[in-house]
C-alpha cells in the first residue's frame, strides 16, 4: 500500500474541448499505466470508454484513473466539461484533495472553466490551472492569462511556468522561481511572475515578511514551504503551461503534483469536522460514483478518507443505520480496466462490486460507531420532459430502468406532477435527458417518449362569491335531497373550510359530505381544469329531509354550489415563477437580457462570477421549458443556467385568455 504522504488525489476539470482527456491519457502513459496514449478521435482513450461518450466525441461521465510518478501514486478523475453533466463533477470534486483546471490557450476561459473554479472553491480545496494546447495556431498564453485574472486578480493567478515560443514554435517551459536559463524575450514576464510569487510566499509568515522587506534573499526551502502554505489557503492559484498533444510542460506538471499538491492527510471534510486522518485511524470512506459494469455488475466507487480498507472484509453503511455490507476484492480502476488490490489507504479510490444497499453519498466504515460524513448535494434539475412509454404496458419497465439509471446519476429525477398528472423526467438539459432515454433503450430495452410538459397552472379567485344548489331526486323508493348555501372568498393563507350553519338547517353529520364535494371541485377549476387554491369556503345555510337526505346528496349539492360560487368570484389563472441565474460571457449579455424580457421575465440584477456575467431574473416556468436548448443556441454552448421554483403568480389577462382558449379548443376536439 502506498503511504498517505505519497498519494495524490485530484480532479481534472475544465470546459469541454480544452484537452482534459488527452492530458489524462498522457499522464497515464508517462506514469507507466498504459503502453501508449490513446486519442479522442480514435475512440481508444482510457477515459471516454462508454459507448455514449465515443458516439458524442466528448466526456459524459467521470472516469477514475491511477498511475505512479516518482514514487507517488496518483488517483485522479477526468470529468465532463459540458454543464449538462455537472453532477459528475460535483461528485468527483467532493472527493478530491485538489483541482487541476485545464484552460484552452486559443478559446481561453469559458463557462466550464468558471464552473470548475467555483465548485472547487466551494469545496475548499487548492486549485491549480494549466493553459493547454499552446502549440496550436492562435494560441496566446498572455491573453489567456489576462482573461483568467479578470475575476481572480493578478496576485492570485500566478504562472509557475512560462512558455518558451509560440504556436508551432512552442518548445519548452521554464520555472519562474528556480530556472536560471531564461530566454531574453520572456525575461521581463518571468521576473514579474517571480516577484509576485515572492510577495505571496513572504505573506505566509511574519518573520519571513520582515526579512523580505529588508531585502534579504529567501532560500529555496523557504520559498517551497511558503508556496505550499499560500496554495493551501487558496490565496494563490499556480498556473502551468503546456501541450498535452506535443508532451511539452507535462513532465513539469507531474513533478509539481508531487511537490505541491496536498496529501490525503490534508483532506478537508465538508462539515469542517476535525477528524484525525491517517493509516492508523478507523477506516472510513464515502461513495461518490456508481457504474453498471456488464461483467462485474454494479460497481461502487469509494474514496478512502481515513484508515485502510481491506479486501474480503465486512463493513458498515453509516448512512443506512449501520447496515452491514461485504467487501469482496478491492479494485483500482483505470477507465474500465480493473486491477485487484488487497488494501486501500487514505486518498485511494477503489471500486467494489455487488454491494446490496449502498448509494452515492453514503459513508462506509469498518467501525459501526463512526459518524457519517455529509452526503453529496447535487444541483437541482433545470429541464423536464413528460415521459411515457412508447409501447402500452411498458410504464413499469421505464420506472425500473430509471431507478437503475438514477443509482448512477442522482441528477436524474422522476416524479408525478400532482397538478398535470404527468410523469416528469427531469435533468440538467435536453442532451442529458436524451442520453437517459438512449440508455433506457439500449440497456433496459424500453423506449420512452419525451414531450414538452404541461405547465402546472393553478386557479384562484379575486373576489367573493356565493353559491346555492338544491339537489332533489325521486326514483320511486327513497329519494335524494340536499340543499346547500355557501360563500367563498380569497384567502392568501391557502384553502380553508368552515361550518357556519346556525340552527341545524344542515345536521353536523352531513357537513363532511359537503366538504368532500367542495374538495372534489377544487381539483378541477372552471378555467382550464387545474387545482383551485387560496380560497376560503363557508357553508352557512341549507335544508335537509329526515328520510331522503344522505351523504351523497349533500356531496353533490356541495359540489354544485361551489361551482356556482366560482363563477361569481372572478377566477384567475396562476402560474409557477422560477428564479433563474444565467451564466454567460459578456458578449452575450444583450441577447440574453433581451430574450428574458421577451419571456415576461423580470431582471433582478447582474454581477460577475468567476469571470462570467451572471444575469439574475424571475421568469414564468411556461417560458423556460425549452431554455436549455435555446440558451445553447444563443451562446454556441458557452452559457449555462440554474433554475428553482419561487412562487405562483397571476397570469396576465391577455396571456390567460390565450391559455383558456387553447384549453377549450382541446376539450372540443376530444368530443
Amino acid at each position: 500500500m502506498t503511504k498517505a504522504t505519497e498519494c495524490r488525489n485530484f480532479v481534472v476539470a475544465g470546459h469541454s474541448g480544452s484537452g482534459k482527456t488527452t492530458l489524462c491519457e498522457l499522464m497515464l502513459f508517462k506514469g507507466g499505466a498504459i503502453p501508449r496514449p490513446g486519442s479522442v478521435d480514435a475512440k481508444n482513450t482510457v477515459s471516454d470508454f462508454m459507448a455514449d461518450e465515443q458516439e458524442k466525441g466528448s466526456s459524459i461521465y467521470s472516469t477514475v484513473m491511477n498511475c505512479k510518478w516518482k514514487g507517488d501514486e496518483y488517483f485522479f478523475i477526468d470529468t465532463p466539461g459540458y454543464g449538462e453533466f455537472v453532477g459528475e463533477y460535483v461528485a468527483a470534486v467532493r472527493e478530491a484533495d485538489a483541482a487541476l483546471v485545464v484552460v484552452d490557450a486559443v478559446d481561453g476561459p469559458q463557462i466550464g472553466t468558471a464552473r470548475a473554479w467555483k465548485l472547487s472553491k466551494q469545496r475548499g480545496i487548492p486549485r491549480f490551472g494549466i493553459v493547454n494546447r499552446l502549440d496550436r495556431e492562435r494560441a496566446d498564453f498572455k491573453a489567456t492569462l489576462e482573461q483568467m485574472r479578470r475575476n481572480h486578480g493578478k496576485n492570485v493567478i500566478i504562472p509557475l511556468y512560462w512558455p518558451v515560443g509560440q504556436e508551432a514554435n512552442f518548445s519548452r517551459v521554464v520555472n519562474v522561481l528556480f530556472d536560471k536559463d531564461i530566454p531574453s524575450e520572456i525575461a521581463e514576464d518571468v521576473a514579474e511572475c517571480r516577484a509576485l510569487w515572492l510577495d505571496a510566499v513572504a505573506e505566509t509568515d511574519d518573520e519571513l515578511m520582515m526579512r523580505y522587506l529588508d531585502g534579504e534573499e529567501l532560500t529555496d526551502e523557504e520559498i517551497h514551504t511558503g508556496l505550499l502554505k499560500t496554495i493551501k489557503t487558496g490565496r494563490t492559484i499556480p498556473v502551468f503551461a503546456g501541450s498535452s498533444v506535443k508532451d511539452i510542460g507535462i513532465t513539469e506538471l507531474m513533478d509539481a503534483i508531487v511537490e505541491l499538491f496536498p496529501s490525503p492527510l490534508n483532506y478537508v471534510t465538508v462539515d469542517g469536522a476535525k477528524r484525525k486522518i491517517g493509516e492508523e485511524c478507523p477506516p472510513i470512506g464515502i461513495v461518490f460514483k456508481s457504474l453498471n459494469d456488464p461483467f462485474s455488475g454494479q460497481l461502487t466507487f469509494i474514496r478512502t478518507v481515513s484508515g485502510v480498507f481491506k479486501s474480503d472484509t465486512d463493513v458498515f453503511n453509516l448512512s443506512r443505520s449501520g447496515a452491514k455490507e461485504r467487501f469482496g476484492t478491492l479494485l483500482f480502476m483505470n477507465g474500465k480496466s480493473q486491477t485487484p488490490a488487497k488494501e486501500a489507504g487514505p486518498g485511494a479510490i477503489f471500486a467494489v462490486a455487488k454491494l446490496k444497499d449502498t448509494h452515492i453519498g453514503d459513508t462506509i466504515s469498518a467501525v459501526q460507531t463512526e459518524t457519517p460524513l455529509p452526503g453529496i448535494v447535487f444541483p437541482d434539475a433545470v429541464m423536464s420532459y413528460a415521459v411515457t412509454a412508447a409501447k402500452s404496458g411498458d410504464d413499469e419497465k421505464i420506472s425500473a430502468g430509471l431507478a437503475k439509471i438514477r443509482e448512477c446519476d442522482p441528477t436524474v429525477r422522476l416524479r408525478r406532477d400532482e397538478v398535470t398528472h404527468e410523469f416528469l423526467l427531469s435533468g440538467m438539459g435536453d442532451q442529458h435527458l436524451a442520453i437517459v432515454a438512449k440508455r433506457l433503450k439500449d440497456q433496459f430495452k424500453v423506449e420512452a417518449v419525451l414531450d414538452t410538459p404541461r405547465v402546472p397552472y393553478r386557479e384562484t379567485i379575486t373576489a367573493p362569491g356565493e353559491g346555492h344548489y338544491r339537489h332533489k331526486k325521486q326514483t320511486g323508493g327513497a329519494g335524494q335531497f340536499a340543499e346547500v348555501f355557501l360563500r367563498i372568498a380569497p384567502n392568501e393563507a391557502g384553502y380553508e373550510f368552515s361550518n357556519d350553519v346556525v340552527g341545524g338547517t344542515i345536521p353536523k353529520n352531513f357537513i363532511p359530505a359537503v366538504e368532500k364535494g367542495v374538495a372534489e371541485m377544487l381539483e378541477s377549476g372552471p378555467l382550464v381544469g387545474c387545482t383551485v387554491e387560496r380560497v376560503r369556503v363557508s357553508v352557512y345555510d341549507g335544508k335537509y329531509h329526515p328520510v331522503d337526505s344522505n351523504e351523497m346528496a349533500f356531496k353533490i349539492a356541495g359540489r354544485m354550489a361551489f361551482k356556482e360560487a366560482m363563477t361569481q368570484a372572478n377566477p384567475v389563472l396562476l402560474e409557477p415563477v422560477m428564479h433563474v441565474e444565467v451564466h454567460i460571457p459578456d458578449a452575450y449579455m444583450g441577447d440574453i437580457t433581451g430574450d428574458l424580457n421577451h419571456k415576461r421575465g423580470r431582471i433582478l440584477g447582474m454581477n460577475v462570477e468567476e469571470g462570467m456575467e451572471v444575469v439574475v431574473a424571475e421568469v414564468p416556468y411556461a417560458e423556460m421549458r425549452k431554455y436549455a436548448t435555446e440558451l445553447r443556441s444563443m451562446t454556441q454552448g458557452r452559457g449555462s443556467f440554474e433554475m428553482s421554483f419561487v412562487r405562483y403568480e397571476q397570469v396576465p389577462p391577455n396571456v390567460a385568455a390565450e391559455i383558456i382558449a387553447r384549453h377549450q379548443a382541446e376539450l372540443e376536439a376530444e368530443q
